[in-house]
This record gives C-alpha cells, structure tokens and sequence, in this order.
C-alpha cells in the first residue's frame, strides 16, 4: 500500500468507526441474529425478536428476514469478543456489553469493508489512467461527500455489499495483468466478492452476473487453459458462497431456496412484484434523484457530474471502456431498482438508501473528470462535494436514518439538531425489547455516542478530535500529491 492510499484507508476509517448510531428494526434484526449464533447457538432470534419488527415467522420461530452476509461476517468477530468481555469482569448481554460489541460489528464490516473500498475506487481510477487527484477527489467523495458514510457507520449491508461490488469489478479488470497465478487469484476474488455481496444484500445478484461476465470477457484472450481456470476458481468462490447461503436457508426454513422474505411479517408491499419490486415509476424516480425527503443529489450534487466522467473513460482503451460500461450498467440497475420498489423511500433514510450500492460505481467517473478537467471546473466539483460532505457530517453526528414521518429531513430535524450542538439522537439501542435489569437501569436517553463523548466533550466539541485527524491526512494528502508517483 503506499503513503497516498494509507491517507484514503485512515482518512475514510476513522470517519466510519469515530461515530456508533445504536439500534433501529433493520440494524437489530441482523445484530439479532449474531447474538442468536454466538450466544444462544441457534438461528431463529426467539429471545430477542421484539427488538425488531423486521422479521421473518416460519413453523413457530421468528428470523432475521436479512440476507444472512453481514451478519455472518461479524459472527467470528464477536464470537472471539465474547470471553475476552468475561475475562476482563464485563458481560456481553448486559446494556454496554452489546453496544460494544454491535460497534466492533459495525466498524469491522460496514465501516471496515467501506474504507478499504475507498482505497480500491483510488487504485483502480489510477490504474484507468486519471490522476491520483482525480482519483483522490473520487474516493474521498464517494467515502465522505455522499450518503455512503452514513450507511459505512450503521450495521446494514448496503455500504458493505457496495463494497464488495467494487472489489469484485476492481479484481475483474486485473485479470489480464501478470502471470496464469495472479489471473487465477483475481477470478477468485471476483467469485467470491460478487458472491458474498449477493449474500449479503440479495439485489446484487444481477450485478454478481454481470461482473463475472465481465471477468470473462477479460480472462477470453489469455487463451482457452489458462481462461479455464481463471472461470473455473471464479466459479468455485461464488458457488462457495451460494452453498453458504442455501445452508442456512434450509436450516432456518427446510428448504435451500426458501428467502427469509417469502416468510416476511408486516409488509404487504413485499407481495407485490417479485419481493415488493416492480416496473420502475417515474414519480419515484424523480423523488429519488431530486426529491427533497429522499433525493440523493440534493444531499450529493457532485454525483450529477459522474456520468461526464464515464463517457470520458468510454472514449479511452478497452479496458477503461470495459469498466465505464459496467459502471454504468450497475448503476443504472440500482437506480432503477429502488424506482420499482415498493418501499422506494426506505424507510427510516437519510437519501435513498436501496440506490446507494450505486454511488462507487459512478465516483470512478470523478476521478476521470477531475482528471481532464480545467481549474475552474475543479474549483465547483471540489465546491458542490465539500457541500456533500458537510449535509454528511451533519447527518452522521446527528441522525443518519432520520424518521420516515419528516418529509424535509435536512431542514426539518438534522440542520437545526447540529447547529443546537444536539448530536446523537438516536434512542434506539440494540437491546430494545429485551427484559433486563441492567437494561432498566440506563438511563441516558440516547443509545447513540461518537468517540469524543466518551472522552468527555460535549456538544460540537465532540467532534474536534475528528477535526485533527481530517487535518492530518489533507495535510499529509496534499504532500503526496505534490510528489513524483515513484516517491510516493
């Protein structure tokens, strides 16, 4: 890794992991099933399913109604959490037990993943041909200046299925680079991140297929053995984690095709269509993309100019064109997706939360505008992305899923929240339901903190530490840009 993608991972990383936004019914639904493995050693959340309404009921037990991803991928961590809080005299059920323990699942999955796919959004911009401002520019707009921070600090899978997209396409278009082995790895990879964001998130299965035609499309003139192989590790990861999936379905409903959503509770919409999806519709459309309840250019007005930059890529070599295509398609897919969806606004959202597995896949068109682009130019995209990334701040240090009832979310509850020095909102813990004394017994109204809480500051205060550490990497950005690429 060198200095300048260091900065990205530590820059975006600690913006992620500086803030803990508690419970709600999608987050607790999933953290549900992480207790229900690692502490009761089954699948069904019986003992904790009135902490959330977004489940599933099958033969006399209540589930998760999620794709199982997310959640299994924070069940090792908390798993190995678990005796160390009971060998330092804490206990893992108790109120601060869980919350810490659904931050360390947060920050090593969500927020992790999300970082790490900031410094792939960089590497592969670079590897495109854009400038490492451009791509710099990129990254850090996709990671801070959109809703995609928000989504990086809550234990929900779109960021984190985003993620995996992005490493799945990054992968794809390194396999004509280097020898038959390294061809082999990146197809692996791509089996196996397509596959997992699919698990994960279950709408990213039409962009799993699309990658792993593109990784084909790549590995075709490496010959027909070597192709072969490449296809064949891809296959051998995805289908890896299709059994993971199928396993678990058929322990928790009989059958190995069974969703979790088939058994839904609450939700009529979900009966419509196939799982809630239909045709898109343009009055939602437009409320995504413009709205002012859940319109994501509103919060994010430099992913307007994106689409200029994939064009860009599409008038260069074949494999920038291979990418903007891709991009664009996945995108588009999200986009549309959340327009023919039922629950187009999301719920409890801050912008349209179902769409935003589409945010890194335009950011790379940024990096290739920012690239060609005249000082002038750059000076607005800089502008409307620092406007991004300050409506951001504001959402994660306040309420990132602001209510569903407040039609003017920005304006209504989160500007005038922050600028009263109100962060935190949230009330909502991950052990709501749940009958306990030591539960009872807290009494701080909010379940939500960020880190400068905990070291005592109050108010806008809070957030100064954060402060420093933005201050140290654009310092230490800015010098790596200046240097000579060998240098760096």
């Amino acid at each position: 890794m060198t200095r300048l993608q260091a900065v990205v991972f530590v820059w975006l990383f600690a913006s992620y992991a500086y803030f803990y936004q508690a419970g709600g019914w999608n987050q607790n639904s999933r953290f549900d099933l992480v207790r229900a493995i690692t502490n009761e050693h089954t699948l069904n959340i019986d003992p904790f399913m009135h902490s959330t309404g977004d489940k599933a009921f099958f033969e006399g037990h209540y589930y998760s109604d999620k794709a199982p991803g997310l959640a299994l991928t924070a069940v090792p961590l908390v798993a190995a959490l678990r005796p160390l809080l009971h060998a330092f005299g804490g206990d893992p059920e108790s109120y601060g037990g869980l919350a810490l323990l659904s931050y360390v699942s947060t920050v090593f999955t969500a927020g992790l993943f999300t970082a790490l796919a900031g410094v792939s959004l960089f590497t592969l911009c670079v590897e495109l041909g854009a400038s490492r401002g451009g791509a710099l520019f990129a990254a850090l707009t996709f990671g801070l200046a959109t809703p995609i921070w928000t989504l990086a600090t809550i234990f929900i899978a779109h960021a984190f299925s985003a993620a995996l997209l992005l490493f799945a396409l990054h992968s794809a278009t390194r396999i004509g680079n280097g020898d038959g082995s390294l061809a082999v790895r990146h197809g692996a990879i791509v089996g196996l991140a397509a596959g997992w964001a699919t698990v994960s998130d279950f709408p990213a299965a039409l962009p799993a297929v699309l990658l792993a035609v593109f990784a084909a499309v790549a590995a075709w003139p490496l010959g027909r053995q070597q192709s072969a192989r490449v296809l064949g590790a891809l296959t051998l990861t995805a289908l890896g984690c299709a059994a993971v999936l199928m396993t678990y379905q058929y322990a928790c409903f009989g059958s190995p095709f069974h969703l979790a959503y088939s058994s839904e509770q609450g939700y009529e919409g979900m009966r419509q269509g196939v799982f809630g999806v239909n045709l898109p519709k343009m009055d939602s459309l437009r409320e995504l993309l413009f709205g002012a309840y859940r319109g994501v250019l509103p919060l994010a007005p430099t992913l307007a100019a994106a689409p200029l930059g994939l064009a860009i890529f599409l008038g260069q070599d074949a494999r920038a064109r291979g990418v903007a295509v891709v991009a664009l398609s996945i995108a588009s897919y999200y986009i549309l997706l959340n327009a023919g969806y039922a629950y187009w606004e999301g719920g409890w959202s801050y912008g349209p939360r179902h769409l935003s597995p589409a945010i890194p896949f335009l950011c790379i068109g940024l990096a290739a505008l920012w690239t060609a682009a005249p000082r002038v130019l750059r000076w607005v995209l800089a502008t409307l992305s620092v406007y991004g990334a300050t409506l951001t701040l504001v959402a994660v240090s306040t309420m990132p899923l602001p209510p569903a009832n407040i039609q003017r979310p920005v304006t209504e509850l989160l500007l005038p929240a922050f600028r009263a020095g109100d962060l935190a909102l949230n009330t909502q813990s991950v052990a709501a339901g749940t009958v306990d004394t030591d539960f009872r017994a807290h009494r701080e109204p909010k379940a939500a903190f960020n880190l400068g809480m905990k070291i005592g500051f109050t108010g806008h205060a809070t957030l100064v530490p954060l402060a420093i550490v933005w201050l140290a990497c654009a310092f230490m950005a800015v010098r790596c840009v200046g240097k000579p690429q060998s240098s760096d």
